[in-house]
């Protein structure tokens, strides 16, 4: 197995898809003490992967998500249940 766990998120615009990858970095680091092993796409951030192994994050803006549609080729994997939770600062 390459990976447990593909998590996929969508950003409004560049800048939010590099604030969005800027804040996995830190909640990954500051909560679980993880640097990521690779990081792609960060430059044009329309379509940034984050590798950690275990875990491996694609952040998209909402055209190349529509575009690459991972769902739809990752359709028959188990999906987990998540509840967004707020963290204060």
């Amino acid at each position: 197995m390459l990976t447990d766990v593909f998590v996929l998120g969508t950003g409004t615009s560049t800048r939010h898809v590099k604030t969005l990858t800027d804040e996995v970095d830190a909640q990954m680091n500051q909560l679980l003490g993880r640097k990521p092993l690779r990081r792609e796409g960060v430059e044009h951030a329309r379509w940034v992967l984050l590798d950690y192994g275990d875990i491996v994050v694609h952040l998209f803006d909402a055209e190349t998500r529509d575009y690459y549609d991972l769902e739809r080729l990752w359709a028959d994997a188990p999906r987990i249940a998540y509840e967004p939770v707020s963290i204060e600062a």
